[in-house]
């Protein structure tokens, strides 16, 4: 039976081509992080119009399956990154302990006082002067997580500038002369993403997402720093890890 028998028959045409692409992942034929064919290609193999395969790739996308990237094309999505959560938890350990590339990037430093929760969590007084710094964080192409990050401005003076030459928070720190740290407390909601961090994660907007509030601390207890990140939940598995 030939695709137009088949849309004939009342299913519709995109979803048709969606399938196809579908058993192409499941197959192996088109590989997790391997680019697409563009539309125009996929438009003549399944011969139909491109606006039919904007409407099955965007079907995909929904479903987790394919991400596209501006200016670049369509991906096939990764497997989800299982990520440990652990006292010693790590991205760029984590990311590379699945066989991908860690990569971080500044979004912005600034920056900013602390309120009465911030000071609560960081040790320090309300008001007092902190770093603001945004990132994102990759696997390989795949944006994983977006975060904010405080830290004091008085122990880590132009943190933003040496975040921005070591694109790590390990690093970050190690540039201060912490050589350990570990994480102190750990609380995890889940949430829909806006449309600034949709634009970030390449999600769809309204797409869940898993936000991790967290408070990093020195050996004796001290904290150094606190953040929120906003994982991509199609992309993540989080494993909680005793002890």
């Amino acid at each position: 039976m030939s695709l137009q028998d088949t849309a004939s028959s009342g299913v519709a045409l995109w979803r048709l081509v969606a399938d196809g692409i579908e058993r192409g992942i499941a197959d192996g034929r088109f590989a997790a992080g391997e680019k697409l064919p563009g539309e125009m290609e996929i438009a003549e193999t399944y011969r139909v119009n491109r606006h039919t395969v904007r409407r099955a790739l965007a079907a995909l996308a929904e479903r987790g399956l394919v991400r596209a990237e501006r200016g670049s094309g369509t991906y096939v999505e990764a497997q989800k990154l299982a990520y440990p959560l652990r006292s010693r938890t790590r991205f760029s350990e984590i990311v590379g302990a699945g066989g991908r590339e860690p990569r971080g990037q500044l979004i912005e430093a600034s920056e900013d006082v602390a309120s009465r929760e911030l000071a609560r969590e960081l040790g320090v007084k309300t008001g007092a002067r902190l770093v603001r710094i945004e990132s994102v964080r990759f696997a390989d192409r795949t944006p994983i997580c977006v975060s904010t990050s405080w830290l004091s401005a008085e122990l880590f003076p132009d943190a933003g500038a040496v975040f921005a030459a070591t694109r790590s928070m390990t690093k970050l720190l190690a540039h201060y002369g912490v050589r350990d740290y570990r994480r102190g407390s750990t609380r995890i909601t889940a949430g829909i993403v806006d449309a600034t961090d949709a634009a970030r994660l390449d999600l769809a907007l309204g797409r869940p997402i898993l936000v991790v509030d967290s408070t990093d601390v020195d050996p004796d207890g001290k904290p150094l720093v606190t953040k929120r990140s906003r994982f991509a939940a199609e992309r993540v598995e989080f494993l909680v890890e005793n002890g």
